[in-house]
């Protein structure tokens, strides 16, 4: 699975990185190198504007969301903690997220994520979770490809109002290889830039096709290192938590 990542590229550098053509200034994100379930995310999606029809020229969107998916037909928002991530081989099929797969795709920019490994500690010998973050060797961008989709509050009756809709995400992920396979059985699945345009496509809905094109983070090329307990908390933020510890 894929609970936590970092992701401190400013929105500036994310419009021209995935050519972006609409995106609100007065929208920000603070940079995260903890981000965890239900925060606010960066994500590139491409949709047509309101009220102009499915068949209407799609633009690509950089929005904020919210992690972890709740479903259109959920009852209540609390479902979407448990969401964060969908499995490549099932996507297709699960209730929650088939209907999001065929066409609300979108990618979720990261320098990278963590995943935790258990381990004894040299001093105490007890057993502890040792957190490892896990990024690309040439520390590009990487493009997860996730899911968003869109949910109505029930209790707010003006469909204008804009707290009466939210709109959430979650992380594909697959089977892990390379360096992160060493760390963890799963991890997130990533987009080539060749494949950004196919993946955000909303009218692309053939289930097969869009499963082709979903990649290794990096080809493979992933390095993972050791760091500090502190990414254990989602109180702890800050470029320290990036740094490689002693095991």
């Amino acid at each position: 699975m894929c609970g936590r990542y970092s992701s401190t590229r400013s929105p500036e550098d994310l419009v021209q990185l995935f050519e972006v053509t609409d995106w609100r200034p007065e929208e920000t994100i603070a940079p995260s190198w903890n981000v965890a379930p239900t925060d606010q995310v960066w994500a590139v999606l491409e949709r047509a504007p309101r009220g102009a029809g499915e068949a209407a020229p799609a633009g690509r969107e950089l929005r904020p969301l919210r992690w972890g998916l709740v479903p259109s037909w959920a009852k209540d928002v609390k479902v979407g903690a448990r969401m964060i991530n969908a499995r490549v081989e099932t996507v297709h099929e699960k209730p929650a997220f088939r209907r999001a797969f065929t066409r609300h795709r979108c990618l979720l920019p990261a320098d990278g994520f963590y995943e935790w490994q258990q381990a004894k500690d040299p001093t105490t010998g007890k057993v502890r979770k040792q957190p490892y973050f896990i990024h690309p060797e040439d520390d590009q961008v990487m493009a997860l490809a996730g899911l968003y989709e869109y949910w109505r509050n029930p209790d707010i009756k003006q469909d204008d109002d804009p707290a009466a809709w939210l709109t959430t995400c979650t992380i594909i992920t697959t089977e892990a290889t390379d360096a992160a396979g060493r760390v963890h059985p799963r991890m997130p699945l990533a987009l080539t830039p060749d494949h950004y345009e196919a993946w955000l496509d909303p009218h692309h809905q053939d289930p097969d096709e869009l499963r082709a094109l979903l990649t290794r983070p990096a080809d493979g090329h992933l390095d993972a290192r050791p760091v500090s307990t502190e990414v254990n908390s989602v109180r702890n933020n800050g470029p320290q938590l990036l740094e490689e510890v002693t095991l």
